[in-house]
């Protein structure tokens, strides 16, 4: 079920951080306490493959994001201690040794059961046993959330295990929706920040398409 439009769940969550610091975080919280936007970003597993590409990419553009007054958080339902293991590994050793943001120990699973993002289908209760059993491995796949000033959910995405992201795509969308909120226009196809937008009405798109055209 898609969330966009609606209020990111009111849920704490355990962090870690890389000075090994297991500390909690509530994502809505941290949107409307500190006035800023939040790209949250779900990977499946630590020490594995596509996610640490990832990790080092979010904090490549770490800057960027602070520029765009938007805090970035990741999210794995492995425990702190594993989080603190991985930051605690070269990165030449397969580690995300250099990563600063926080990123969350959902092991409970309740905000990415909240999200619905777990990789769990085909749930069966044996009459005979009381047992429940799933087919999956109960992680998430790569969801990505962003979160504006007043913590509605602007964005959501989800990929595939192996489909990595494409960081300057959440920058981007972050550049339209400012544009959005202090501009009052929309933006277009393929708009970046510094091109034209538009007016939300048939007029506006008639002149924007006019421009396209010539």
């Amino acid at each position: 079920m898609a969330l966009v439009g609606r209020q990111f769940p009111d849920l704490t969550v355990n962090a870690m951080n890389d000075m090994g610091d297991t500390f909690k975080v509530n994502v809505l919280e941290e949107a409307k306490n500190n006035n800023k936007k939040v790209v949250l970003f779900w990977y499946p597993k630590d020490f594995t493959f596509v996610c640490p590409t990832e990790l080092h990419a979010f904090q490549a553009a770490l800057g960027e994001f602070e520029k765009r007054n938007t805090i970035v958080i990741g999210a794995s339902c492995d425990t702190a201690e594993v989080h603190f293991a991985w930051l605690s590994t070269a990165k030449d050793n397969g580690g995300i040794e250099g990563v600063t943001y926080p990123i969350l120990a959902d092991s409970n699973r309740n905000l990415a059961s909240a999200l619905g993002i777990l990789d769990t289908f085909n749930e069966q209760f044996d009459e005979e046993t009381g047992l429940v059993t799933v087919e999956g491995d109960n992680v998430t796949y790569r969801a990505t959330y962003i979160i504006d000033e007043e913590g509605t959910i602007q964005h959501e995405s989800v990929n595939n295990m192996p489909l990595g992201r494409n960081v300057n795509e959440y920058l981007r969308i972050i550049d339209a929706l400012t544009h959005v909120q202090e501009k009052g226009e929309v933006c277009p196809a393929n708009w970046e920040e510094g091109k034209e937008a538009m007016q939300a009405n048939a007029q506006g798109t008639k002149e924007y398409l006019s421009t396209q055209l010539n």
